[in-house]
């Protein structure tokens, strides 16, 4: 009987050990609402439905509840973005959004918030290769910088890439430039955009005046010139 008590104990002790480990696990785990889909609710579904609304693609109710029209949109999206179009709002697709999960601890926090520095970049980079790659380079940072006031306007989304995919704002990511991999002067001219240098004075617009078609780009008051293109508020 004493045997068999003791087994007892070392099993429930075991158990034990084994559910501590698993709710560690689970803590130091990222975040499990990195991906959402057909069926999931809460937060992380109103925060995908309201950049998507904002951006054009999703017309229904902001209700963090993912639906049919939440899947329509997170399609189109990953369509104009070239991303895989399988209506799931994965890692990818939530990062191109410029949304970040939440991580447990200081560490990781700093970890996510580097990353974000990087992808921030990168977009950036990519955007900047797209619209403005044989611009002076002073050029290339111009066009880094208006995306960046735009970031810092209550007139605008608040995010980068809310900023670059806002439905029509920007050629390159309406006929796909903004996949091209952009060199190392566009990474830099990114980088020195997001680290303050603004050529522009604090323009929110700009156009090439030899290609334009919009009659209403026409009307904002440009203040300069750098390139082929001309800087307006």
């Amino acid at each position: 009987m004493a045997v068999k008590g003791t087994t007892k104990n070392l099993v429930k002790r075991l158990t034990a050990a084994l559910a501590a480990a698993a709710l560690v696990f689970i803590a130091l785990a990222p975040d499990a609402k990195a991906t959402v889909y057909w069926g999931s609710r809460g937060s992380e579904v109103r925060t995908v439905q309201t950049k998507l609304k904002q951006w054009g693609y999703f017309s229904g109710t902001v209700d963090g509840v993912f639906g049919q029209e939440t899947y329509n949109a997170v399609v189109s999206f990953q369509r104009k973005n070239g991303l895989t179009a399988d209506g799931v709002a994965g890692p990818a697709t939530l990062a191109a959004m410029g949304i970040s999960s939440s991580s447990g601890g200081t560490a990781a926090a700093s970890a996510s918030s580097g990353s974000s520095y990087s992808s921030d970049v990168e977009l950036l980079a990519r955007l900047i290769y797209g619209e403005a790659r044989g611009e002076p380079y002073v050029g290339m940072v111009a066009v880094g910088a208006v995306v960046l006031n735009r970031v810092r306007s209550s007139q605008f989304p608040n995010t980068i890439a809310g900023v670059i995919y806002q439905a029509g704002a920007f050629d390159a990511v309406s006929d796909g430039q903004i996949n091209l991999t952009p060199n190392e002067q566009s990474r830099r001219a990114a980088r020195d955009a997001m680290n303050g240098w603004d050529p522009t004075g604090g323009c929110l617009y700009y156009y090439n005046p030899s290609t334009a078609t919009s009659s209403w780009i026409w009307s904002r008051e440009v203040r300069l010139t750098i390139g082929a293109h001309s800087f307006a508020v």
